[in-house]
């Protein structure tokens, strides 16, 4: 009886630790396993880089769809207003990096802006120029919502 009562007394101690042990340390897993807040394994690191500026050929990139949309453009016509799009913006960044004064500023933009339209009055057809000319008045990207308002009125 005396080896049943020390191999009791063992067993419980087996258990009564196991349990212990289990609530320390969770299912095995280690400390913390599945249970709290979960860490990533992967250091978190924070960036205050800024995103870069778009380029010139960026920004043209993203109106021509636009563009195209409102005013049937050919291929032809694409590559003509793309490139005079780019040329232009280009100079309107090197003005902005130069800082100028106001007056002078606002003068070289009207300047760029007067010799693009002729540009592209002279390379365009005059229907589809005026139709540029009402777009870029109206901004790109109220045409888009104008034109599907009107998509969603003839259905």
């Amino acid at each position: 009886m005396q080896t049943n009562k020390g191999f009791l007394f063992a067993l419980l101690l087996i258990v009564v630790s196991i349990t212990t042990v289990e609530a320390q340390y969770g299912y095995g897993n280690g400390y913390g396993g599945g249970y709290g807040r979960q860490r990533n394994q992967m250091p978190q690191t924070q960036t205050n880089e800024k995103p870069d500026p778009l380029t010139a050929e960026e920004i043209v990139e993203l109106q021509m769809p636009a563009i195209i949309e409102a005013i049937a453009l050919n291929d032809f016509e694409k590559a003509i207003v793309s490139t005079t799009l780019t040329k232009y913006i280009k100079k309107y960044m090197e003005l902005q990096i130069l800082k100028l004064e106001d007056d002078k500023m606002k003068e070289s933009i009207e300047k760029l802006q007067k010799e693009q339209s002729e540009e592209l009055k002279a390379a365009l057809p005059k229907e589809k120029y005026d139709a540029y000319v009402v777009l870029e008045e109206n901004g790109f990207k109220k045409a888009k919502k104008r034109k599907k308002k009107k998509d969603k009125n003839k259905e």
